[in-house]
């Protein structure tokens, strides 16, 4: 089998930040969106990437561009998250992960979705951890460009 894409970056070396993980056809690019610098001991819990799943998600889908954005969902790792548009600038995506951390950091409220009828999990959420992350990434993303999607620096 061959390595997929995302094991040929090495992982001990990549920092916080918005990068292009994939890129399919020439429209659907997956994004990775790490919250957390792998293998430092430091993860989202379950509770505050579900939250941030409930907040970034619903955000994603009611944007100006919620018809180009696919998925976007937690990573197994739990250092960060995975956004897929469909016919999506570079910019554009950047801008609305920004947008969305933006949404999670001020969040106040019931979070959408988090019901028993409308979620397999719903007791297990923390909305101050989703604050916590979302404000550091709202800093991180902050002046972020396209020319620093690429992996080039963290390649093995």
């Amino acid at each position: 089998m061959e390595r997929i894409a995302s094991f040929s970056v090495n992982h001990d070396k990549l920092k916080k930040g918005m990068y292009t993980s994939r890129v399919d056809s020439t429209d659907i690019i997956t994004y990775d969106i790490r919250m957390k610098e792998p293998n430092q001991g430091d993860y989202l819990s379950t509770g505050g990437a579900h939250t941030m799943e409930h907040l970034f998600a619903t955000y994603a889908r009611n944007s100006p561009i919620s018809d180009r954005v696919i998925y976007v969902g937690p990573m197994g790792c739990r250092t960060g998250f995975y956004l897929v548009t469909k016919g999506l600038s570079h910019q554009d995506a950047i801008w609305l992960v920004r947008q969305s951390m933006l949404f999670i950091r001020d969040f106040k409220g019931d979070i959408p979705g988090a019901t028993q009828p409308e979620c397999g999990n719903y007791a297990d959420q923390n909305l101050d951890e989703a604050h916590k992350v979302a404000a550091d990434m709202s800093v991180i993303l902050d002046g972020w460009t396209p020319d620093k999607l690429e992996y080039q620096f963290y390649l093995d």
